[in-house]
């Protein structure tokens, strides 16, 4: 026998509730893995002497291909299938290409204003904030 809310005399979700739970929650636990990447990569490269600029593009490519990946295998997968493919791929880098734009111009203004320290602290946060708009559309848009 299959337990479920209804009969252990859990409050009843609906389906579409229980899934965006249910990715809300996986799509934290892979942006935290990704954003771990990402700033280590950025901190990394800028602390050996590589520009903002370029060292941003390179911990957001590293995030960006682990975060697709796992997303798709997972997140967003489909009664265990996994969504991905050249056309969802296609949405994501369109997706990832504007984020990375608004992520580089606040780091860069970032290092700009306070100093790369700064930055480096800032990074969590920026990433953080976008990844909030990454998870609607790659709910809506992406993995479709």
């Amino acid at each position: 026998m299959r337990l479920t809310a209804a009969r252990i005399g859990a409050p009843f979700l609906a389906p579409a509730r229980m899934s965006l739970f249910r990715q809300g929650s996986q799509f934290m636990m892979i942006g935290a893995l990704q954003l771990a990447v990402d700033c280590s990569i950025f901190i990394a490269a800028t602390a050996a002497g590589m520009p903002a600029v370029p060292a941003n593009l390179l911990g957001r490519i590293g995030g960006a291909m682990l975060g697709f990946w796992l997303n798709g295998c997972y997140t967003f997968a489909q009664q265990g299938n996994a969504r991905l493919g050249w056309q969802r791929f296609r949405r994501f880098a369109l997706m990832w290409l504007l984020l990375t734009v608004i992520s580089t111009w606040l780091l860069s203004t970032t290092v700009d204003l306070l100093g790369l320290r700064q930055a480096w602290l800032a990074k969590p946060l920026v990433e953080g904030g976008l990844a909030i708009v990454s998870f609607f559309l790659g709910r809506h848009v992406v993995y479709r």
